[in-house]
């Protein structure tokens, strides 16, 4: 039972299993051109991530079955996705074959020599580590990139780089089922962003102080050379981060790092801000990210940028040719003059500022918000209560129903409809609906020209995106 990473210089064929997960094909990418042969394995695959392998050439095994392991790879990584009971899982074991998690195959195959730059915290890591690698690509340092998302600069989530640098999403979650530690003490941080630290993940975390045991251990294994840039007016975050042995600068509404935001335009969809260190500007430029928590995301990789040695004098174009990420923010279609966003948010503080920086993007249009409670958080009553205060923003409300509730015990699940309840009483127009398919003809039917609506789900939505554009499109045909 080898749960060993072999010497990179022995290894020529490497197989993921769990490769459609945003991480892991991110990987399989960088496998890729390192020069490694690479097969994956897993189930129901849609799209973005089926495209990006189809784009890699990488065919996927449908299925965790033994047949996946008979060309005997040189390395099995496998993702947190994939439990000890699979087939696959088993026959790795059976056949003697070396195998390790993602986190740890990366940390030893990339991470070694580079510094690291590790984005973690409950929200804004997949923004925040797309917007430092652009920053750092433009400045000339030729990052590498792990990004829980597509970044369009780079249409992928993930590359080599040079080697000297790596900024890295350092997710909490845990990191495989022979080891339950969470994914990021395996990279290696010589820079740490640490953006937040709230409650989340109630499928493996007890409470909220067992999340910051987690994050504690983060910042424990910090080099004392090192640098942790922490959200200081989080309150988790602050408390975290207490007794750093290594350098802390804090960002945030009157912290060391701070900003401002100068101006929105709602035609182009920008904004222009202001960086400030200890009081003093360091930099007036402008983005395609809207927002006040976008503002402290830009904050934040400005800052790591400069522990990076970037001048930031050299940090505009890496602001102002930023493209975005797919599903965070992303406009997907305007049928009729009716702008459809698909966006990842499904925490209600996510839900919360995402709403919050359309308004300012849109201005005065007429925002619609359609949340699916999907993630395995959301589709408890963990955060019921709080849910309700989340969709303020909004003009009208459609909530679906939660996503696959058959293992939740029925007095721990999420009712869509005791949150349209209370969304009302806070006269919030909401309703519910049964499925993407209502949804969507509800939405298309009521839309006028101008409307923003906002698709807020970690997952597929039933299609729910293509669906309300076509029932647009015919609407205003």
């Amino acid at each position: 039972m080898p749960h060993v990473v072999p010497d990179p210089n022995t290894l020529e064929t490497v197989h993921v299993m769990g490769i459609a997960g945003t991480a892991m094909a991110a990987l399989a990418g960088m496998l890729k051109d390192a020069g490694f042969a690479v097969t994956g394995s897993d189930t129901g695959v849609y799209p973005p991530m089926s495209t990006y392998l189809e784009g890699l050439g990488i065919d996927v095994m449908e299925g965790f079955v033994a047949a996946n392991l008979d060309h005997n790879p040189d390395l099995v990584i496998i993702g947190n996705v994939v439990r000890a009971v699979y087939e696959e899982a088993k026959a790795v074991i059976a056949r003697d074959l070396p195998y390790a998690s993602f986190p740890e195959a990366f940390g030893e195959l990339f991470l070694r020599d580079a510094h690291s730059i590790v984005v973690a915290g409950t929200h804004g890591k997949t923004t925040t580590t797309a917007v430092v690698a652009n920053l750092l690509d433009a400045a000339g340092l030729q990052p590498g990139f792990l990004i829980g998302g597509i970044a369009k600069n780079f249409d992928r989530t993930a590359r080599r780089g040079d080697g000297r640098v790596f900024v890295i999403e350092g997710d909490e979650y845990d990191t495989a089922f022979f080891d339950k530690g969470p994914k990021f003490l395996h990279y290696r941080p010589k820079t740490c962003i640490l953006t937040s630290v709230e409650f989340d993940h109630a499928d493996i975390y007890r409470d909220l102080d067992h999340v910051k045991e987690s994050f504690r251990k983060l910042v424990a294994i910090m080099p004392t050379d090192g640098t942790l840039i922490v959200r200081g007016d989080d309150a988790g975050a602050a408390d975290v981060s207490a007794g750093a042995s290594c350098a802390v600068w804090t960002y945030g509404p009157g912290q060391e790092w701070d900003g401002q935001v100068d101006a929105v335009d709602t035609t182009r969809g920008t904004m222009t801000f202001t960086v400030t260190r200890a009081g003093s500007p360091i930099g007036t430029w402008v983005t395609s990210l809207v927002g006040t928590h976008n503002l402290y995301n830009q904050v934040a990789a400005t800052a790591a940028a400069v522990a990076a040695g970037v001048d930031p004098g050299e940090l505009p174009e890496g602001f102002s040719t930023f493209a975005g990420i797919k599903r965070r923010q992303e406009i997907v279609g305007e049928p009729g003059g009716v702008t459809v966003i698909d966006d990842f948010a499904h925490h209600p503080t996510a839900v919360k500022v995402t709403l919050e920086a359309l308004r300012q993007r849109f201005g005065g249009r007429r925002l619609w918000a359609v949340w699916e409670p999907r993630s395995a958080t959301s589709r408890r009553n963990t955060f019921q209560d709080q849910y309700a205060q989340a969709f303020d923003t909004a003009d009208e409300v459609i909530i679906a129903q939660p996503f696959r509730q058959e293992g939740i015990p029925a007095e721990e699940r999420f009712r869509s409809d005791t949150l349209v309840h209370a969304l009302t009483d806070r006269g919030v127009n909401a309703i519910t609906l049964p499925d993407a398919d209502a949804i969507a003809a509800t939405v298309a039917l009521r839309a006028h020209p101008s409307d923003v609506v906002a698709v807020l789900s970690n997952g597929a939505f039933d299609g729910l995106h293509s669906k309300l554009i076509e029932r647009l499109t015919l609407r205003f045909a």
